[in-house]
């Protein structure tokens, strides 16, 4: 008996399931296209003659998140999934929208699901490396932009991804490398020029730098972040008129733009034009990137003009333990306003800033607050003030040591036969500026003649400079012993003269009116000002600064003459 077999492997559509098939190919086309209105009109067709079709409502969602219309995207790509669980696609996009809103747990789960369906999902590896990314487990972020890349070597915008994870844990030429391929594979890549530029602004290659942002503008002329990074070249290289024009510029494109508005008033204050910086100062609540978030209060910010007599204010805490020393002289200035004043710091301040003038009562940071009629950030005290250049408090001491701390130290340190000079070479390593900042403790070791005592008054010491502390027969070293920043004012009072780079101990030196030789980048922060070797902040700093050369050797030896005159 023969057998037949068909020899078409073909199965005919039905002509409802070919006109379906026809409008979902044609709103694709339409889709890729950006003709988002007539693929609207035909996913939505489709979805009326067949209210379950997964693929339409994934397409759908996918055009809604588009269009930023978040929540109704995630109530169809849900649908989808409830539809079809093991639907890859629609998990991988509705991943992306709850990256989009910042729900990066779920998302997560998302991309993890899709990539266990689909091994090979490049583009689903990338995003959760975006994830990953955000929440700064760069390890893991490396890992996922390393397997897409090897899934598809040519994947551009993974390539910019890791070379911005790159950047971020500060290896350069590593980055360089990706954002190169990735602008080889897409030359109008604007956003991998613009990053690549960031990367040759960090190792001061200035001029490759703005060509870069200059392609970038070119390829998008409002492309606001490369007009602001822009900018900043031209202030790191003193090009002030060229980079108010790029910070004026983005906003006058983006009017809400918090970063151009941030570094416009960097500048200004930094130039000593006060009026105008700090009030663009506040611009810094908007920011993504503070190191301190703002704070929800039900009581109203106080900025200057409501009368505080009979009331009581909150000062509270921002930024660096630096920050809170310096700002907090203005205290005084609150209370001579008729007001209680609440001063709240960070825990490692609490018993150091306990003989602050002016200050009522002292909180420590995570204590629970008493009452208070008003709230005003230590940093926003200036502006509130109405402080100008020739107006700045600047007491010669308002910090001082206790004689229990100058008791313990006077025993711990050694016998004094010489002047004592103090030394600070390094801050903290996460410090956005640390590594135009901080030396090593061999160069500062140098600048200091012979004819002195030498003590660390820093804690933390970094591994490439161990095996010259240890080495050293000159240098008192107590680390973990400095329990908090009150055994550190007595040793600073303790001090003849103190060397420092720019760090919170010159910020507690200069409250403590020590003499302080502070060394300055060539791009200092804006609180220095430019072109002066004294500080209107604290009477006794004298500011040592980089030339336009950028290197430390000229001012150590600044440094080390003067310290020779001392002797």
């Amino acid at each position: 008996m023969a057998i037949a077999s068909s020899t078409n492997p073909i199965q005919r559509l039905s002509p409802r399931a070919q006109r379906i098939n026809e409008l979902l190919t044609t709103g694709v086309a339409h889709h890729q296209n950006g003709r988002l209105a007539e693929a609207d009109l035909l996913y939505k067709k489709v979805r009326k003659t067949e209210p379950n079709n997964v693929v339409a409502i994934m397409l759908s969602g996918v055009l809604t998140f588009q269009l930023g219309q978040f929540e109704l995207s995630l109530n169809l790509l849900s649908r989808a999934i409830s539809l079809k669980p093991d639907y890859a696609m629609a998990l991988y996009n509705r991943g992306n929208v709850l990256t989009e809103i910042k729900r990066f747990d779920e998302a997560m789960a998302d991309y993890d699901k899709a990539i266990s369906l689909k091994p090979d999902y490049a583009e689903a590896l990338n995003n959760r490396g975006n994830v990953l990314t955000e929440i700064k487990r760069f390890d893991e972020a490396m890992a996922d932009y390393d397997k897409a890349i090897s899934l598809n070597p040519d994947y551009a915008e993974a390539l910019y991804n890791r070379g911005n994870v790159l950047t971020e844990i500060k290896q350069f030429d590593e980055a360089m490398a990706d954002y190169d391929k990735a602008i080889s594979l897409k030359p109008d890549y604007a956003e991998a020029i613009n990053n690549r530029g960031n990367v040759f602004k960090e190792i001061k290659r200035f001029d490759e730098a703005m060509a870069d942002y200059d392609k970038a503008i070119s390829l998008k002329p409002d492309y606001v972040e490369a007009i602001n990074n822009r900018g900043n070249v031209f202030k790191e290289i003193k090009r002030f008129d060229e980079a108010m024009a790029d910070y004026d510029k983005a906003i006058s494109l983006k009017p809400d733009y918090a970063e151009a508005h941030w570094n416009k008033s960097l500048q200004l204050l930094l130039r000593g034009e006060f009026a105008s910086g700090w009030e663009l100062y506040e611009w810094r609540w908007k920011r993504t990137q503070l190191s301190s978030p703002i704070r929800e209060f039900e009581q109203p910010l106080w900025l200057g003009k409501e009368d505080l007599h009979g009331k009581t204010i909150l000062l509270h805490w921002e930024q660096g333990l630096g920050d809170t020393i310096q700002f907090s002289r203005y205290v005084q200035e609150v209370a001579n306003l008729g007001c209680k004043t609440i001063l709240e710091v960070q825990k490692h301040l609490f018993e150091l800033m306990k003989g602050i003038e002016g200050v009522d009562e002292l909180i420590p940071n995570g204590a629970d607050l008493p009452p208070f009629d008003f709230y005003c950030p230590l940093m926003s005290l200036p502006l509130a003030l109405g402080t100008t250049l020739e107006t700045i408090p600047s007491p010669i001491s308002y910090i001082k040591s206790t004689d229990d701390k100058l008791a313990k130290w006077s025993d711990r340190l050694r016998p004094k036969s010489k002047p004592r000079v103090g030394i600070v070479w390094s801050g903290s390593s996460v410090h956005k500026n640390d590594h135009n900042r901080s030396i090593a403790l061999e160069q500062i070791l140098g600048a200091v003649p012979e004819g002195y005592h030498l003590v660390s008054l820093q804690k933390e010491v970094r591994e490439n400079d161990l095996d010259v502390l240890e080495q050293s027969k000159q240098i008192q070293h107590f680390g973990a012993e400095l329990d908090d920043f009150t055994d550190t004012a007595a040793l600073c009072e303790l001090m003849d003269v103190i060397v420092s780079v720019d760090t919170s101990v010159a910020h507690l030196a200069g409250a403590m009116g020590k003499p302080v030789n502070l060394l300055l980048p060539y791009d200092p922060d804006f609180r220095w000002l430019l072109n002066r070797g004294d500080s209107p902040w604290y009477p006794s700093i004298t500011l040592f600064r980089q030339g336009p050369e950028r290197l430390w050797e000229p001012v150590l030896m600044e440094i080390n003459a003067s310290l020779q005159n001392y002797v």
